[in-house]
């Protein structure tokens, strides 16, 4: 295995002001990561998001790090079908920025909201539109991948179903092993379920309080009424060191990616989150 970052987890900084994403791909070097990847990225017109990822891609290769994935939102499930078409072809052009950084791998959401019924009677159309993007990747040489990601496709369960529904060789599964806290999944029982089709993986921890507990300053919601805050990895109630025990019985052997999002210094805990993984792997 190897480790990653998230530039999403030097959010805290770049919001501050007090670096920017480029000084983020330089740092991850210093810190001692494998591998940076990306979040959708800025530019109001695609063109401008062209030129930022041939800017990130040289930045990548004058410090020596590899791009090793890119995520971006998405919304694969509309009520109508020239919507589902627009949406394929947007995620479709995405692709493009993730050939020029040089990702073998991009990450797409389905969907965030409940737009149907339920989740399973939405599945087939989601199937659907998640085929006709693999396809296109395929062509491209990059394989795509949903994520444990939002309240209504982050269950293990629907992500598994999600995943054989799709059917796709070009398909996979990232495996966030904090994001099952905010549907109330358990980590160990839902990394256990999707860690046979994981391409990638995210390493993220979480303070969890219950729902008689209560919340405390800073804490957010999850789905089923409990509360956390995420926290520097190996500091909180995830059990990080299982997960990856787990992916590692079950043959993966790719990158896991750092993300840090809590209110502590991102870069100390940036630091830490390697560290702790680094030791664990």
């Amino acid at each position: 295995m190897k480790i990653s970052v998230s530039n999403y987890s030097f959010a805290q900084y770049t919001r501050q002001k007090k670096m920017t994403s480029f000084d983020a791909i330089a740092m991850s070097k210093d810190i001692g990561f494998d591998a940076i990847e990306f979040i959708d990225l800025p530019g109001a017109t695609f063109e401008e998001q062209k030129e930022c990822a041939k800017r990130y891609r040289e930045e990548a290769d004058r410090v020596g790090i590899d791009i090793n994935a890119y995520a971006i939102n998405a919304r694969l499930y509309s009520d109508n079908e020239d919507g589902d078409k627009r949406e394929i072809e947007r995620v479709a052009g995405q692709l493009e920025l993730a050939k020029i950084m040089g990702a073998p791998i991009m990450r797409h959401d389905v969907v965030f909201e409940l737009v149907g019924r339920s989740f399973d009677i939405m599945l087939p159309t989601i199937a659907k539109n998640v085929r006709a993007i693999a396809d296109i990747a395929q062509e491209m040489g990059i394989r795509t991948c949903s994520e444990n990601h939002g309240f209504v496709a982050q269950d293990s369960d629907r992500i598994e179903r999600l995943f054989s529904a799709v059917n796709h060789d070009n398909y996979g599964i990232l495996v966030d092993m904090g994001n099952l806290i905010c549907a109330d999944d358990d980590p160990v029982r839902g990394v256990s379920r999707l860690a046979p089709y994981a391409i990638h993986a995210h390493a993220k921890d979480f303070h969890i309080r219950s729902f008689k507990e209560g919340p405390l300053e800073g804490y957010f919601e999850t789905r089923g009424c409990n509360y956390a805050i995420a926290c520097p990895l190996g500091d909180g109630d995830v059990p990080v060191a299982q997960c990856v025990k787990i992916l590692k019985k079950a043959g993966y052997d790719g990158y896991i990616t750092v993300e840090y999002e809590g209110p502590e210094d991102c870069i100390e805990a940036i630091k830490h989150g390697r560290e702790f993984l680094g030791k664990i792997i």
